[in-house]
C-alpha cells in the first residue's frame, strides 16, 4: 500500500563496475586501509585506493569476511537482481560482502504494571549455552536463548529474497533474561552484572529508581516516577540509520538529539512504531542497527511495533504481499525485540506506564472484524479501568490518515475495520507511522471532525477530552528516511512539517503534553496539550 515497497539500502545503490571489466588491473594499483590492527566494536576505516589508471564512478570496494573467504570460483551474475528492489548489475559473491562483530550488549527494555517493575535485557553471545544475569541483594536470572537460520527466512522461486541468498549473515545467538523483583518508587541503586561462560563480554549495570542518583557509568538502566501518574516518553520511526553517511543526515542528527534527550531529563520508554532497522533482507545492518540504538536503549526501555521492512514478504502470511521485509518476514524482529506479545508473530501486546495505557498493534497481520488480532484489540482496550489509568494512547505502523499520496499509503479496509474501535473505547490519541513526514489531526472520525483544538493562555494548541469526541492521529515517520512531500489538502489536517525529528510527551493525570523537535535544530515545532 506504500509505494516504497522494498527499502533501498546504500549497499545497493553503489555504483558498481561488474568484475569482468577489470581483468587485468594496473601493476600500480594499492589498496591501504588504516588502521590496520585490530578493530574494536566500532571504528572508521580510512580505505585510499591508488595507482588505478582509468577511474570509473562505477568502481567499488568491496570488504570480504572472513578473509579467507575463496571469490574465484563464484559465478558472476549480470542478471537484474529483483530479489533486492535493485535494477543495477550487481556481481554476486558467495559472501555477503559486510560482516561485523557480535554485538555485545543489545538494546534492555524494561515495563513497569500493577506495582512489578520488570526488566528484559538482550544481548548477543558465539556461544549458545545458557548465561546469567546477577542483580540486587543475591537475585539473579538464567538467559532463554534464541536465534534463527537461513531456512528460516522467507523465499519463493520467482522472487528469491535477499535474507535467503546473499543477504544472509549469522546473528549468533541472542540471550534474553527478564530481572524480577524490582520495585519502582524505591531509593535505592544496585549493581547488576552479566556473566558469560565464554567470556564474551562482561557488562556492568545500574537500575536506578526514584531519587537515586544516576551512577557515573555508560550503561545504566533506570526508571523514574516522580508520581504515580506522571511519565515522559519518545516517540521515533522511520529508519536509524546504520553508520554515518552524507546522504542520509536525519537519521545521525534523530539519535544524536534523542541521546542529548534521554540524558539530559527523565524518560520513561522510547517507542519506535514500525520500520526497525531496514536491513530488509540484509542481516549484517541488524548489528548496526543495535550498536547505533545502545546510547538509549540501554538506558531506558525501547519498545517497538512491527512495520512492513520487517514482516512482509510473498506467501509469509502478512496482509500485504510485498517483498518489503526482503524475505526476513518478521523472524529477526521477533528474535531482536522480544516484546511481551502473546506469542511468536503475534506482535500485539500493551503495557501501561503511570497513568497511561498502551495499545501496540500489528497492521501486517490480519485485523479484519473477528480475527483473533481484532477480538485482542477490543478486549485490550475495554479492559482499561480508566479512573485508575486515565489516558489509552493506540500504536501501529501503517496510518490511518495522510496527505501524502493517500491512495497508496492508507488502506481504507484497515481503516473501516479498526477506526471504530477507537472511537468506542475513547482513544485519546493514535500514533502511526510509514509515511516518511510529521501530521497532526483534529479529533477526527471517519474524515470528519468532531472537535477542534483551541488556544491556551501560550498559544498552544489544547484539545480538551473533558466531553470526549475522537482520537487525536499523528503521523511520526521522520526519524531518518527520506522525507516524503505533502500532496494533499485536507480539513482533518492541522500540522504538516516534512522535517526530521522525534516527538518528546509528557503526561500527568489530566494532561498530555506533546512537542515534535526538529533534530538539526533543536526548535519545537509543533506542540498541543490533551487535557480531562
Amino acid at each position: 500500500m506504500h509505494q516504497n515497497h522494498t527499502a533501498t539500502s546504500e549497499f545497493r545503490l553503489l555504483s558498481r563496475r561488474t568484475l569482468i571489466e577489470c581483468p587485468n588491473p594496473s601493476p600500480f594499483l594499492q589498496i591501504d586501509v588504516s588502521p590496520d590492527s585490530s578493530l574494536s566494536d566500532e571504528e572508521y576505516l580510512r580505505v585510499t585506493v591508488t595507482g588505478v589508471l582509468n577511474p570509473s564512478g562505477r568502481d567499488w570496494v568491496a570488504m570480504i569476511s572472513p578473509a579467507n573467504s575463496n571469490v574465484e570460483n563464484c559465478q558472476l551474475s549480470g542478471l537484474l537482481n529483483a530479489q533486492t528492489g535493485d535494477l543495477s548489475e550487481l556481481p554476486l559473491l558467495c559472501h555477503y560482502p559486510v560482516k561485523a562483530q557480535y554485538v555485545s550488549n543489545d538494546p534492555n527494555y524494561l515495563s513497569c504494571k500493577n506495582k512489578q517493575c520488570q526488566m528484559r535485557l538482550t544481548w548477543v553471545s558465539g556461544n549458545g549455552a545458557p548465561q546469567q544475569v546477577q542483580y540486587g541483594n543475591g537475585m539473579s536470572q538464567t538467559s532463554v536463548v534464541s536465534t534463527f537460520t537461513q531456512a528460516d527466512m522467507c523465499t519463493n522461486s520467482a522472487l528469491p529474497s535477499p535474507a535467503a541468498d546473499f543477504g544472509w549473515h549469522d546473528p549468533g545467538f541472542i540471550h534474553s533474561a527478564v530481572m524480577k523483583g524490582l520495585q519502582p518508587s524505591s531509593t535505592s541503586s544496585t549493581d547488576m552484572e552479566v556473566t558469560s561462560h565464554d567470556d564474551f563480554f562482561c557488562r556492568f549495570y545500574s537500575y536506578i529508581l526514584e531519587n537515586a542518583e544516576l551512577a557515573p557509568i555508560y550503561s545504566s538502566l533506570r526508571e523514574y516516577h516522580s508520581n504515580q501518574f506522571s511519565s515522559s516518553f519518545l516517540y521515533l520511526h522511520k529508519r536509524l540509520n546504520k553508520i554515518k553517511r552524507p546522504n542520509m543526515p536525519g537519521s545521525i542528527s534523530v539519535i544524536n538529539a534523542v541521546t542529548d534527550q534521554v540524558n539530559s531529563v527523565n524518560v520513561d520508554s522510547i517507542f519506535h512504531i514500525g520500520d526497525i532497522s531496514y536491513a530488509t533482507g540484509f542481516l549484517v545492518e541488524w548489528d548496526f542497527f543495535l550498536s547505533l540504538i545502545k546510547p538509549v536503549a540501554s538506558k531506558v526501555s525501547y519498545m517497538t511495533a512491527i512495520g512492513n521492512h520487517e514482516r512482509d514478504y510473498a506467501g509469509s502470511g502478512s496482509v500485504y504481499v510485498t517483498p518489503d521485509s526482503g524475505g526476513e518476514c518478521g523472524v529477526a524482529y521477533d528474535t531482536y525485540f522480544q516484546m511481551p506479545t502473546p506469542a511468536m508473530d503475534k506482535p500485539w501486546y500493551s503495557i501501561e506506564q503511570a497513568s497511561v495505557h498502551f495499545t501496540v498493534i500489528s497492521t501486517e497481520h490480519d485485523w479484519s472484524v473477528g480475527s483473533e488480532q481484532y477480538n485482542w484489540m477490543a478486549a485490550d482496550m475495554g479492559s482499561v479501568n480508566r479512573s485508575k489509568t486515565p489516558w489509552l494512547i493506540f500504536m501501529g505502523h501503517r496510518p490511518m490518515y495522510t496527505s501524502s499520496n493517500p491512495v497508496t499509503s492508507v488502506d481504507p479496509l484497515f481503516v473501516v475495520a479498526v477506526e471504530p474501535l477507537l472511537l468506542q473505547y475513547k482513544v485519546d490519541l493514535a500514533l502511526f507511522g510509514h509515511v516518511h513526514n510529521y501530521e497532526r489531526t483534529c479529533a477526527v472520525y471517519q474524515g470528519q471532525c468532531l472537535a477542534v483544538p483551541t488556544k491556551d493562555a501560550n498559544g498552544v494548541d489544547t484539545y480538551n477530552n473533558t466531553n470526549y469526541s475522537a482520537p487525536v492521529q499523528a503521523i511520526i515517520g521522520m526519524a531518518g528516511f527520506t522525507l516524503d512531500n505533502f500532496t494533499n489538502t485536507n480539513s482533518w489536517s492541522l500540522v504538516r512539517i516534512s522535517e526530521f525529528g522525534y516527538v518528546r510527551v509528557n503526561v500527568t493525570a489530566t494532561e498530555l503534553y506533546w512537542e515534535f523537535v526538529d533534530s538539526i535544530t533543536r526548535n519545537v515545532e509543533d506542540s498541543f496539550r490533551i487535557i480531562k
